[in-house]
C-alpha cells in the first residue's frame, strides 16, 4: 500500500504539472475535423487545370522531356481508377509507376463551392494537406511556402510568373490570385463557423524550392548554401558532369532536407523564413487581427524537425493568435510534446490502432478488457484538456481507407502494403454487413473523448488501399462515375463495383455529428467506463458535462445481445436512444439494453 500511495501521489503531481503547462484552445476541444486532399476533392474550375507542360516540367521528368517527352492528359474525374487512359497505355509501364503522374484538377475553388456541403455535414474544422506551391499531386515538395499553389487559384500562369522575382524578404512578397482565393476560402469558411488548419511541412522542401534553385545556380557562393544538407558540390572543371548532391528526406531526393543540428537549423535564415510565412498566413493583413487568417497548423513529420525549433515556433504562433491550434503528426505516445509546449495536441494514432484491433480484426481481435485498458493508458498520458483535443482519426492520406481496412482485417496498422504488393489484399467495395462495422467505428469516433476526424469521402462510402489508392477523386452525388474494375491488378475479380455517393452513409455521419454537437457531454464531457463484457463483446462508457449525461454502448458481436448496465442514475430515470429511437428506463439503478449484432446506441438522459 505504501508503494501504491507513493506512485499515486507521483502520478498526480506529474498530471497536475502537465495541466499547468497545457494551453489548448477551447474551440479545439471535441471539435469535429474533416481532412481534405486538395487535388482530389473537387475541380471547381477547368481553367486552372494542370497542363502538359507543367507536369512534364516536374523535375523528375525534365530529362524525359529533353528526349522526346511523353504523352499526358488531365485525368477524367469520374473515370475508373484502375483503368488506364490512352496516354497511360502508351507509357507501357506498370500501374503503380504511372499513377503518380495523374492529375485530376482539384482546387480551392472547388472547396469553396462545397463549403455548404461541409457545413451541412456538420464539420467544424477543415485540415488541408499542403496547399503551397509544389509540382506534385500531394504538394509535400514545396517550391515556396509564401504562395498557394498556382493550380489551386484562377490564374496559374500569371501566378507562376509573378513569384520568381521575390526573395526571402517578406517585403518583396506579393499576393497572387491563388493566395487571394485561399483568403476567400478562409473568410467564407469562418462565416459558416468552420475553422481552417493547414499542413506545415518544415522538415524538407521540393527540388524547385526557391532557395535551392539559388544554391544550384551559385553553388558555394549562394547565401543559402547552409540551408540544406549538401553532400557534394558541382565541380566546374568537369562541365559535362553534375556532381551536385544533397540529402533527401529518408533518402528521397524529391524532398531536400533543411540542414539541422540538435540546436536547431544551421542557418538562422531557415527559421526566420518559417516564422515569416507563419505570420503571413495567420495574420494576412499584418494588422494584429488574426481573424482573417488560418486557425492552426498540422505539423508534418514533427519528430524529424529539431524540438528547439518547435518550442520557439509555438511561441511565435501563440503571439500571433493565442487561440491558434497546433497538431503534431506523431505516430506514438509523446506526452513530453505537450509538457514542453511543442504542440497543443497529437494525431491520436494509438487510438486508431485500437479501433482497428477491436472493431475490425477477427483472428487478432483484442478483448474488450484490453481495449478499455489501453484506451485508459493513452488517456492518462496527457492532461485532460489535451485529451479533449487529440485528433482521433482512423484513416488518412497515409493509410488504407477505413472501408478497405474493414475489408482486409488482421493486418498491422499502416505497416503492411496493400494492393500494390500484397496478392491477398481485397480491393473491393464493402458489402452491407461490412458497412455496419464502418458505422460502429464512426459511432465510437463521435462519442469517445477527443476530436473525431473524418477523411474526405469516408462519409460518401469511398474505399481504397494505402497511398495512392486512398487518394482517389471524391465521389459526389451530382456526378456519374464509371464502375470500378480490378482485372488490371486482380484478373480473377471479374465483377465490377458501382461507384456512387452513399447517401445512407452520409446521413449516418451527419446524424452522428449533429448529436455530438447538440450534446455537451459528447463534446467536452468526462469519460468513465460502464461495461466491459468480453464474452458478449459489449462495451459501454459514460460522458458527463454539467447536467448533460450520455451512455454509449456497443455490441461488436455478430449476434444480438442484452446487457444490464449498473448506472449511477436514480430509478425511473429515462434515457432516449438518440441514434435509433426508443426509450429506456432505469430500474433499481440498473439499465437493461438489448442490441442487434454489430450495432450501438447513444442513450441520453432526459432532464
Amino acid at each position: 500500500m505504501k508503494y501504491l500511495r507513493f506512485w499515486s501521489i507521483t502520478l498526480c503531481l506529474l498530471f497536475c504539472a502537465q495541466i499547468a503547462t497545457a494551453q489548448t484552445p477551447e474551440w479545439a476541444k471535441g471539435a469535429v475535423w474533416y481532412q481534405i486532399f486538395p487535388e482530389r476533392f473537387r475541380n471547381g474550375s477547368p481553367d486552372n487545370d494542370p497542363t502538359y507542360k507543367e507536369v512534364a516540367d516536374y523535375p523528375p521528368y525534365r530529362n524525359v522531356m529533353q528526349h522526346g517527352g511523353f504523352p499526358w492528359k488531365l485525368h477524367p474525374w469520374t473515370s475508373d481508377w484502375y483503368t488506364l487512359q490512352q496516354w497511360e497505355i502508351e507509357r507501357e509501364k506498370p500501374f503503380y509507376d504511372i499513377i503518380w503522374d495523374r492529375r485530376y484538377g482539384g482546387d480551392l475553388i472547388g472547396v469553396i463551392d462545397k463549403l455548404d456541403y461541409l457545413q451541412d455535414l456538420g464539420v467544424e474544422v477543415l485540415y488541408f494537406n499542403p496547399v503551397f506551391e509544389g509540382y506534385s499531386l500531394h504538394k509535400y515538395d514545396a517550391a515556396t511556402y509564401h504562395h498557394i499553389d498556382n493550380n489551386f487559384g484562377p490564374d496559374p500562369k500569371g501566378d507562376w510568373d509573378a513569384i520568381w522575382n521575390e526573395t526571402e524578404d517578406p517585403a518583396t512578397w506579393t499576393w497572387t490570385s491563388a493566395d487571394s482565393t485561399f483568403l476567400k476560402l478562409i473568410k467564407e469558411a469562418h462565416a459558416r463557423g468552420i475553422r481552417i488548419v493547414i499542413d506545415g511541412v518544415f522538415n524538407h522542401s521540393g527540388t524547385d524550392f526557391w532557395a535551392l534553385r539559388d544554391v544550384i545556380k551559385n553553388q558555394q557562393k549562394s547565401k543559402f548554401k547552409d540551408w540544406f544538407e549538401i553532400e557534394s558540390w558541382d565541380d566546374p572543371s568537369t562541365p559535362d558532369t553534375n556532381e551536385f548532391d544533397y540529402k533527401g528526406w529518408w533518402g528521397f531526393k524529391g524532398h531536400p532536407e533543411f540542414k539541422e543540428t540538435e540546436a536547431g537549423f544551421v542557418d538562422d535564415g531557415v527559421k526566420q523564413y518559417f516564422f515569416n510565412i507563419t505570420r503571413r498566413w495567420m495574420d494576412p493583413n499584418g494588422d494584429g487581427d488574426p481573424s482573417d487568417g488560418i486557425d492552426g497548423w498540422r505539423l508534418d513529420v514533427a519528430e524529424d524537425v529539431n524540438t528547439v525549433f518547435w518550442e520557439e515556433w509555438q511561441q511565435v504562433v501563440k503571439s500571433i493568435n493565442p487561440e491558434a491550434f497546433t497538431l503534431a503528426e506523431i505516430w506514438v505516445e509523446k506526452p513530453e510534446w505537450i509538457e514542453k509546449k511543442r504542440s497543443d495536441a497529437l494525431m491520436n494514432y494509438p487510438v486508431a490502432k485500437l479501433m482497428v484491433s477491436w472493431f475490425i480484426d477477427k483472428e487478432k481481435r483484442i478483448s474488450v478488457t484490453e481495449l478499455d485498458r489501453e484506451l485508459a493508458r493513452v488517456r492518462y498520458l496527457y492532461p485532460e484538456e489535451t485529451t479533449h483535443a487529440m485528433y482521433n482519426l482512423i484513416d488518412s492520406h497515409d493509410t488504407d481507407r477505413l472501408a478497405s481496412m474493414i475489408k482486409n482485417p488482421d493486418r498491422i496498422y499502416n505497416t503492411q502494403e496493400s494492393l500494390r504488393s500484397n496478392p491477398k489484399y481485397d480491393p473491393r467495395k464493402l458489402n452491407d454487413s461490412e458497412l455496419r462495422i464502418q458505422k460502429l467505428i464512426a459511432l465510437f469516433q463521435m462519442t469517445y473523448i477527443g476530436a473525431p476526424a473524418v477523411y474526405y469521402g469516408d462519409e460518401a462510402g469511398m474505399w481504397g488501399g494505402k497511398d495512392p489508392d486512398c487518394r482517389k477523386p471524391m465521389i459526389w452525388p451530382d456526378l456519374q462515375y464509371e464502375n470500378e474494375t480490378y482485372t488490371l491488378l486482380r484478373p480473377y475479380l471479374t465483377e465490377p463495383d458501382e461507384v456512387r455517393f452513399n447517401e445512407d452513409m452520409f446521413n449516418y455521419y451527419q446524424n452522428l455529428i449533429r448529436i455530438r454537437k447538440e450534446t455537451p457531454a459528447l463534446k467536452k464531457g468526462s469519460f468513465k467506463t460502464l461495461l466491459v463484457d468480453d464474452e458478449r463483446e459489449m462495451y459501454a462508457f459514460t460522458r458527463m458535462h454539467g447536467s448533460s449525461y450520455v451512455i454509449t454502448i456497443f455490441n461488436n458481436g455478430e449476434h444480438a445481445s442484452k446487457a444490464v448496465l449498473a448506472t449511477e442514475l436514480e430509478s425511473g430515470a429515462t434515457l432516449t436512444d438518440a441514434l435509433n429511437g426508443g426509450e429506456y428506463t432505469v430500474q433499481n439503478s440498473l439499465l437493461p439494453v438489448e442490441l442487434a449484432g454489430k450495432s450501438g446506441a447513444i442513450l441520453i438522459v432526459q432532464n
